[in-house]
């Protein structure tokens, strides 16, 4: 499986950070978020969404959109928008590279112009007609597990624990 990175470009609430944060835990993705930041780093409300993860997040900072495309512009990005055709199911994985999943602000999403630069990776959530988006950590969340499934769930715990009164 190729390793998963989510990219938050300028995100403006911390619960939603932080609870990015725990999901990236969770499932073996860095986290790289795009500066401006809506809140300081070590803000209470980020690092309680986090809860005890902090120490397990691969993370890495970026001082504007522009540098993290001059650092991964050739990588395989995917940008996650309302305005794509695409549906997030059609994000494909390639096993021999890492991938990125690309997530705009709470309030106005990614760039247009970065979006029809790259249309042809821009992919959408679906959803009702008068419904405007998904709450960004909902939505990191679903697309961070799809990626995973298209990956066959590859170095994931898929069983559980059997109860005690099961066995």
């Amino acid at each position: 499986m190729s390793k998963i990175n989510i990219v938050l470009v300028e995100p403006e609430i911390p619960q939603n950070t932080g609870n990015i944060a725990r999901t990236c835990s969770a499932t073996g993705a860095a986290l790289h978020l795009v500066k401006p930041l809506g809140f300081a780093i070590d803000d209470r409300k980020m690092k309680r969404a986090g809860l005890d993860y902090w120490n397990t997040l691969e993370i890495y900072m970026y001082e504007s959109l522009a540098d993290f495309m001059e650092k991964h512009g050739n990588d395989n990005l995917w940008f996650y928008t309302t305005k794509a055709s695409k549906l997030y199911t059609e994000a494909a994985v390639d096993e021999s590279n890492e991938i990125y999943l690309v997530f705009g602000k709470e309030t106005k999403g990614l760039p247009e112009e970065l979006t029809a630069a790259h249309f042809d990776h821009s992919v959408r959530m679906p959803m009702l007609n008068d419904i405007r988006s998904l709450n960004l950590s909902n939505t990191v969340a679903i697309a961070v597990y799809e990626t995973l499934r298209q990956g066959g769930f590859e170095g994931m715990k898929t069983d559980g624990e059997k109860l005690a009164s099961m066995q």
